[in-house]
């Protein structure tokens, strides 16, 4: 069992606590358990859950580590949200809706809530008929989801409601091809913070979300 963050692994090692550290090892250790059950992340990936899953989300609240109201879609096994909202939990303030239509991920979601006391909720519809439910969200993240393209449109809507809205959204290795389709849909400024997890990867911070006319 991992005790830790690896040391190293972010240049401001020990940006959260010994507690949340703590709280993010039970995250990754139900993540193993309930994978028997429920397939939750790729199973080849289930021996490097820390690295490739909690710690690459990490960045995410290094980044924007600010008490904001947060919408996670398509949130499968909780990457990045939940790490964001287990982050969250010391602050006292902030909170993620964890967008999962899939019931079984929905009630591993909600179990890892239980035992960790994550600052969020579990919201089992789909992405396009969160709107009405959430209120005002002040970011948007999401990984492993959907084309750049398709995230925007999904994201879309909530950005009309407050157009100050960011997105922070997780990209691989061809992520620039994705931004180049992207803009022949969409105007938006873009700021890429490169991963610390991947080379090559990078986390897209997204604003001023328009559609071309």
């Amino acid at each position: 069992m991992v005790q830790n963050i690896p040391k190293g692994f972010f240049p401001d090692s020990g940006f959260v606590s010994r507690e949340t550290s703590g709280k993010l090892v039970v995250y990754a250790d139900l993540v193993r358990k309930w994978q028997a059950r429920i397939n939750l992340i790729s199973p080849k990936t289930l021996p490097d859950v820390w690295e490739r899953h909690v710690l690459d989300s990490l960045q995410l609240f290094r980044l924007r580590p600010e008490p904001l109201n947060w919408l996670d879609m398509g949130s499968g096994a909780g990457f990045p949200g939940l790490v964001t909202a287990i982050c969250l939990a010391e602050k006292g303030h902030g909170w993620v809706n964890l967008v999962e239509s899939n019931n079984k991920k929905a009630a591993f979601l909600r179990q890892v809530i239980l035992e960790t006391g994550a600052r969020a909720s579990v919201h089992p519809i789909r992405v396009e008929d969160a709107r009405t439910k959430l209120g005002k969200i002040d970011a948007v993240s999401a990984r492993a989801l959907a084309s750049l393209s398709d995230l925007l449109s999904y994201a879309a809507p909530y950005a009309q409601d407050n157009p100050s809205i960011e997105m922070w959204l997780h990209k691989g290795l061809d992520y620039l091809g994705e931004v180049r389709s992207a803009r022949d849909l969409w105007c938006f400024d873009l700021v890429e913070h490169q991963s610390l997890a991947q080379d090559g990867s990078a986390i897209l911070q997204i604003s001023n979300l328009s559609q071309h006319t």
